[in-house]
């Protein structure tokens, strides 16, 4: 796990438990021209030294991130003890690498024979696929999944199927970090889909899903993996897993626009209970999608009422960690484990005026709760629709 907040998982669940966000304005080059765009940057890249420096030296910012991050779920789940023939590799993400390309034709544009031939490798999303089998052997199947910010969701999904199939033993989902340059960021704001200036005099309060006074979502790096097996490999290892993937669903609403469906979201929720084999009232714990979207966040609660789900505890991943995109779904799974494992829920910041107050809210400060049974949604523009249901075992 590695996040704007802390790489790996100690580090960043310390500082979801307590609050702690990074929230600023962005300084990475590239990231601003005549802006001041908000968002959370991870500051520093800690490699083990179990990673080819060459590889990770050669690598994108993007790439580098998706090493760091894997290496921690490849030890936690003792995978070099697995058979890596049988071992696959899903990245949920597409168009994750726009910064470096748009530095890359800044600098080379009007001396094109200069331009570093490793740029003929990395312009590709499948370049992550190739720095991450070749660093931990993977010889199972691997391809990258594009879902904008369902990606990270869709990769675990398509990493069960393949579990489900047969066609690998062991899948790992990896939510990769999307790299954006300030035409995007300026994309996405006249889209009406990314935060304004109004908190540019306190960037900490920015990000505020489901609040009020949210005016769309504020950009965080991040980037997640998940490792996806049967029980009986994973006793095999002795390793102890976090929880059962008990459903999981997708539904497109055939529009291309980001404006968010009612009936698609509610269509999904329902699709996933029905293959959890759980009834609404079964479900304790909610890890909503929630990107501070003015009318994304109203969609969604509307949703979650409409399918019997206003008892769930609910909190706000995107408010201290950031809105992900292309990770968010992967980091806000790992979220859930996370808090599934400690029985601890983290709290929402910034959600001074709900927009339902009736909702069963965790507030600013963490608070004690076993989970049973997780229910996590994620949407991406372009109608997509992902859910999945987590059972703790």
């Amino acid at each position: 796990m590695t996040a704007s907040i802390g790489q790996g998982k100690n580090a960043y669940w310390s500082a979801l438990m307590s609050g702690h966000s990074a929230f600023h304005f962005l300084q990475r080059p590239g990231r601003q021209k005549e802006s001041r765009f908000i968002g959370s940057e991870i500051s520093a890249i800690s490699a083990s030294d179990a990673i080819s420096s060459k590889l990770f030296r050669k690598a994108s910012l993007s790439g580098q991130v998706s090493l760091v991050t894997l290496h921690e779920a490849w030890v936690d789940a003792k995978l070099d003890l697995a058979d890596p023939s049988r071992i696959g590799l899903i990245i949920g993400g597409s168009n994750v690498q726009q910064r470096e390309m748009a530095q890359i034709f800044e600098t080379y544009h009007e001396r094109a024979e200069f331009v570093p031939p490793s740029y003929g490798l990395s312009f590709m999303d499948s370049d992550l696929c190739g720095l991450c089998t070749e660093q931990f052997g993977i010889q199972g199947l691997a391809y990258t999944v594009g879902g904008a910010s369902a990606s990270g969701q869709l990769a675990v999904i398509q990493a069960t199927q393949a579990v489900l199939s047969g066609q690998v033993d062991i899948c790992i989902a990896l939510g990769a970090m999307m790299d954006l340059s300030y035409l995007e960021l300026q994309a996405l704001r006249a889209l009406g889909a990314m935060g304004t200036d109004r908190y540019a005099d306190h960037p900490e309060l920015a990000c505020r899903p489901f609040d009020q006074n949210r005016d769309g979502f504020i950009y965080g790096e991040s980037c997640a993996a998940l490792v996806i097996e049967r029980a009986a490999t994973v006793k095999c290892r002795q390793v102890k897993p976090y929880a059962a993937v008990t459903g999981c669903a997708l539904k497109m609403d055939a529009n291309r626009n980001p404006n968010p469906s009612l009936a698609g979201e509610v269509h999904i929720i329902q699709n996933v209970l029905q293959q959890a084999g759980l009834s609404a009232t079964e479900v304790d714990y909610l890890n909503p999608h929630g990107s501070g979207s003015p009318i994304g966040d109203e969609t969604e609660l509307r949703a979650i009422r409409d399918c019997g789900l206003s008892h769930v505890k609910l909190n706000t991943t995107k408010s201290i960690t950031g809105h992900g995109l292309t990770a968010a779904g992967a980091v806000e799974i790992v979220t859930t484990l996370l808090q599934m494992r400690e029985s601890r829920l983290h709290p929402s910041k910034n959600l001074e005026n709900p927009l339902d107050p009736g909702l069963n809210w965790v507030g600013d400060q963490s608070i004690p709760f076993g989970i049973t049974n997780a229910l996590s949604l994620s949407f991406g523009f372009g109608g997509m629709n992902t859910a999945i249901c987590l059972q703790n075992i």
